[in-house]
């Protein structure tokens, strides 16, 4: 008995971590910004722990087959949560009030179970030597939860199989820990009944789940999904439609075929041509590859490397016929070299310097990105370039989002760079923000365009530099990594067209 009960803080302590770190990371999938929600959460799901130890003290009788039933409603509340929430997602209005109440819950279910252990054990093991092994099992539990989640529950399970494998845990545990003390509790057969219906309904979620989720995403997407995967670092979604194809990175679109030329060429065009013979370019992001079919246009370019974190885009863009099509098979040619690894580390342990540098992260929506929009970043990149190099940053919409705009525009100034701020209309997208940057004046240049653009032109350009009342410079405060102030302009202006 004394070791199948410690064995049970083991797996408690495992689940209770999964579950929260499952909400967590699906409430930073679905409602962005991932500091708030797991913070937020993290704080919701311990104070709900604490009332469930409250709650326990009014358990008097029968509390190994208390026990037992709470295991079981842990596996099943916890199991479902991931694919409940999925689901539910784009056809409630009171999202945030269901994720939250699954999370107390499940906190307060959690919080009873260590409680109630130590009431069962405390007259059959000595005091200070069962507080020692049961929090001994409930650290250990939890340190394998915390290592094993993002290394490799989330990459090779998925969210909805890691919550449903974790429930069915608890559950097996309750049916064992019933099955060697039947004699010892109350409701012993209704238990046993329930474990084993309640596995077996987990089971079957777990089997299916990949359908589960094409179910839920194919309800918040608006054509159908041609290829889905979870990476160790976002979730891809492609959808496609008889004239459009659409890159979804965590469900934020990343470009439609119809218009991505506008969006690469002006992101490209107007600062390359900026620079006398181009040789040596580097690309930050931008694992579609797009960036790199537009570079190429220049045959003065001799190397370029494209430094994007995650392998499975990179992957899927140069293996995938119609992504391949889409950037003319740019990831394969003789002159790129891909590299997975964080931009910012990489830029910092290289001493390679380039005459031409994109940046093409995603939107700051949270602070792991935001770092790569501040000053700190943008010091290291002075390093990198030569010194008549030219960089250039996209910058969100200065139209939806003109503080956080001009905060970059800000911050590259702040770290010693001459700007030259400019937008373009992407249809998919809106306006459209970017902000070219280098050691020196670059504004007043004649330029040339090569001829095959579809959009880019002189005349074109010149609007694009062009800042209308409702896009004009306002004042900001400087992106630091010990302040953020992007991330927060980011989520105060973009918080409004969420869903």
């Amino acid at each position: 008995m004394y070791i199948l009960l410690l064995l049970s803080v083991f797996v408690i302590a495992t689940c209770g971590l999964v579950y929260e770190l499952v909400a967590g990371t699906l409430a930073s999938y679905l409602l962005g910004d991932s500091v708030t929600q797991f913070s937020t959460i993290i704080g919701v799901y311990l104070f709900s722990m604490g009332i469930g130890s409250y709650l326990s003290k009014y358990i008097k009788l029968n509390t190994l087959g208390w026990f037992v039933q709470i295991e079981i409603l842990v596996g099943l509340v916890g199991g479902i949560s991931s694919a409940l929430l999925f689901v539910l997602f784009e056809h409630v209005s009171s999202f945030r009030v269901i994720l939250y109440s699954l999370i107390t819950i499940t906190g307060t279910l959690v919080g009873m179970e260590i409680p109630l252990l130590l009431r069962i054990l405390k007259d059959k093991v000595e005091f200070s030597d069962l507080v020692s092994k049961v929090f001994t099992f409930d650290y250990i539990g939890a340190l394998l939860a915390s290592v094993a989640f993002p290394l490799i529950l989330v990459p090779y399970l998925g969210i909805i199989r890691t919550s449903l494998m974790f429930g069915i845990f608890n559950v097996v545990v309750a049916y064992f820990v019933c099955l060697k003390f039947e004699k010892e509790m109350k409701w012993a057969g209704y238990l046993k009944s329930s474990s084993i219906g309640i596995t077996l309904f987990l089971l079957t979620g777990f089997v299916f789940a990949d359908k589960l989720m094409s179910f839920a995403e194919s309800m918040a997407y608006p054509d159908p999904i041609i290829y889905s995967k979870s990476s160790p670092y976002q979730r891809i979604i492609i959808t496609k439609n008889s004239r459009d194809l659409r890159l979804y990175l965590n469900g934020n679109l990343q470009f439609s075929s119809q218009d991505e030329y506008r969006y690469h060429e002006s992101l490209i065009h107007p600062a390359i041509s900026l620079v006398k013979q181009p040789e040596h370019v580097l690309i930050l992001g931008g694992g579609d590859g797009m960036a790199v079919r537009e570079i190429l246009k220049y045959s003065s370019v001799k190397t370029i490397t494209l430094v994007d974190l995650d392998k499975e885009m990179t992957d899927l863009f140069k293996q995938n016929n119609m992504l391949v099509h889409l950037n003319d098979s740019s990831l394969m040619h003789k002159n790129v070299q891909v590299i997975n690894a964080d931009a910012f580390m990489w830029l910092k342990g290289t001493d390679k310097k380039f005459d031409f540098v994109t940046i093409d992260f995603p939107d700051p929506s949270n602070y792991s990105l935001g770092k790569l929009y501040s000053t700190a970043f943008y010091n290291v990149l002075k390093q990198r370039l030569t010194p008549d190099a030219v960089a250039v940053v996209q910058s969100t919409s200065p139209l939806a989002a003109p503080k956080s705009y001009w905060c970059v525009v800000h911050t590259l100034e702040a770290s010693g760079f001459h700007t030259l701020p400019y937008h373009a209309y992407v249809p998919s997208f809106g306006e459209w923000g970017y902000v070219i940057a280098s050691m020196h004046d670059t504004i007043n240049r004649s330029v040339e365009y090569p001829n095959s653009l579809r959009y880019v032109s002189t005349a074109a350009v010149e609007q694009m530099y062009h800042f209308p009342a409702d896009m004009a410079e306002r004042p900001t405060d400087i992106n630091k990594l010990n302040n953020q102030a992007l991330v927060h302009y980011f989520e105060e202006e973009w918080s409004v067209y969420a869903h």
